[in-house]
């Protein structure tokens, strides 16, 4: 991997077909998963595997892709579970695809009052996913849910999350913003502090 190359992420097949009016069916996932391969894309996101059934036949069904590395989407283990106790987490892994994206709480709000635990539980939830799914993937990302507005809030939470999932073996990080509200001045100023 160069450290000079940038390499493009896709989730067209998951986070387009929430656009109201769309509805992708297998056929058409599995159409657009072999353009965005042939336009040179590194990674396609196939979707959330337990999410829909359009999702889980896809995966089932799952294109071979020339360039493209398939990836899977979905979130880090539940708050009071073990990783190979989440049926989530599991659905994910078992996918077949050699990548998976988890998505995990960044901001401490978020934290507390979407996932009702604990800020030192989140980051056990982060590093516990990202370990388990390690021993069963090639590759592993982290999608840093609310990552802006959580590094506002609480700037050194939100690089703790991010640090839990490197010491945990993910390959990437994915810093989100999530609801679309931060402005461009603050993106640069915040992802050069990180």
């Amino acid at each position: 991997m160069s450290a000079n190359r940038i390499y493009l992420y896709d989730s067209t097949l998951r986070d387009g077909q929430q656009t109201q009016g769309v509805d992708f069916t297998v056929g058409d996932k599995i159409a657009i998963a072999h353009e965005l391969d042939g336009l040179g894309i590194d990674y396609v996101e196939g979707g959330w595997p337990g999410a829909n059934p359009t999702d889980d036949a896809f995966f089932a069904a799952a294109p071979t892709l020339l360039r493209a590395r398939l990836s899977a989407f979905g979130m880090t283990r539940r708050p009071g579970r073990r990783p190979e106790d989440d049926a989530g987490l599991m659905r994910i892994l078992g996918s077949g695809a050699p990548v998976v994206c988890m998505v995990g709480k960044t901001w401490d709000f978020h934290v507390e009052v979407a996932l009702r635990s604990t800020l030192a539980e989140n980051l056990e939830m982060i590093a516990d996913s990202v370990t388990f799914a390690r021993t069963r993937v090639a590759e592993v990302m982290f999608d840093a849910e609310h990552f802006f507005d959580g590094y506002k809030a609480n700037p050194a939470y939100a690089l703790d999350c991010l640090k839990a999932a490197l010491a945990a073996g993910a390959r990437w990080i994915v810093l989100c913003d999530t609801n679309g509200g931060t402005l461009p001045h603050e993106i640069e100023r915040i992802v050069g502090e990180v």
